[in-house]
């Protein structure tokens, strides 16, 4: 039976680029996510959409922990993760728009990022989907006899779908190195944890299969950090999966039509008391990392790149109509179909 892994005592320090890494990369996530519920009320924005208010650490955490040659998957509450990937603001904003200029050239919409620049797998609409997925690639990673990784993030409502059994199964047989990371923010669309599963604990699924789990506090960066570096390490040494529960919080609803009523302000309330990104700038001036003006100055940065995001959205083309019969197969990069 895998035993359940402990925080480490020892509190290792970070460099003031690593805070400041973390923290602009939280309050660009921020300050997308609120734009884009600004012009989804414009209807520049249609369809589903699914903010990442509130779990900005995870994204800033991911910055740190892995490399850029390691893959990432995730869900459909994604743009956080894509931006935190190195999809850039506009990319990401115009594919929103349904934009030609987005990274999925306006196909994809809210819900189905990807970038193969940044080994960024999406973005899936079908919940539980990328948990086999990331598997996948993990073992092609394996099987290619390369040193990376694929982080395989899913919320605590996919916990519960066959697939993951399955995948856990395959991977810890086969020493497959991927990090499962489920996004506990306490709710499947409107239903909490307590009611859908005897296991409050996510994390204690992993028992069954022998595999590595902790959890760990999801609205702490340097918590989220030191939690999936421990992982990737375990992983990178060839000792197969590893699972992480990362409890965090949604601040907003389910979805931009979800108004949220089954739960209370007092229990928003306790959340927003821990902001991720709040917490982040009092440890920098407190801890006299940085200084005012240092933070102005980023706060600066992103509310300008947030404006031309939106402002290069707008100008930006929509998607030709002879582009509906093209990135449908992907023939070059398999010789041996043949037409």
């Amino acid at each position: 039976m895998a035993k359940r892994v402990t925080k480490k005592k020892k509190k290792p320090t970070y460099s003031k680029e690593m805070f400041f890494q973390w923290y602009e990369t939280a309050l660009r996530v921020r300050r997308f996510e609120e734009r884009a519920l600004v012009e989804y009320g414009k209807q520049n924005i249609r369809g589903f959409c699914h903010v990442y208010i509130g779990q900005e650490a995870i994204a800033a955490a991911l910055t740190s922990a892995i490399t850029p040659d390691d893959a990432v998957v995730t869900a459909y509450r994604q743009h956080g993760v894509a931006l935190a990937r190195g999809l850039t603001s506009r990319e990401c904003m115009a594919e929103l728009f349904g934009k030609f200029t987005g990274c999925v050239k306006g196909k994809g919409g809210s819900m189905h990022f990807f970038s193969k620049k940044h080994n960024y797998f999406g973005g899936n609409g079908i919940v539980g989907a990328q948990i086999p997925i990331g598997t996948g690639i993990a073992f092609a990673e394996k099987y290619k006899g390369t040193n990376n990784i694929c982080v395989c993030m899913f919320g605590d409502g996919a916990a519960r779908q066959g697939a993951l059994y399955e995948s856990f199964n395959m991977a810890m047989n086969w020493k497959v190195p991927v990090l499962y990371i489920v996004e506990n923010n306490g709710y499947a669309m409107g239903t909490s944890v307590s009611r859908t599963s005897n296991v409050h604990d996510i994390h204690h699924v992993g028992e069954a299969f022998g595999m590595p789990h902790r959890d760990v506090d999801g609205m702490d960066t340097i918590k989220v950090h030191e939690a999936m570096k421990e992982a990737v390490d375990h992983i990178r040494a060839g000792n197969g999966p590893y699972f992480l529960e990362i409890k965090t919080y949604r601040y907003k609803g389910h979805s931009v039509s979800d108004p949220a009523k089954y739960r209370t302000r007092e229990e928003l309330n306790s959340y927003r008391d821990r902001d991720p990104i709040k917490q982040l700038e009092r440890m920098i001036l407190e801890d006299k990392i940085g200084t005012e003006d240092e933070i102005k100055a980023v706060k600066a940065k992103i509310k300008e790149e947030i404006e031309d995001s939106v402002k290069f959205s707008l100008e930006s083309p929509l998607p030709p109509v002879e582009e509906l019969w093209t990135d449908n197969y992907v023939q070059e990069d398999y010789p041996f179909i043949k037409d």
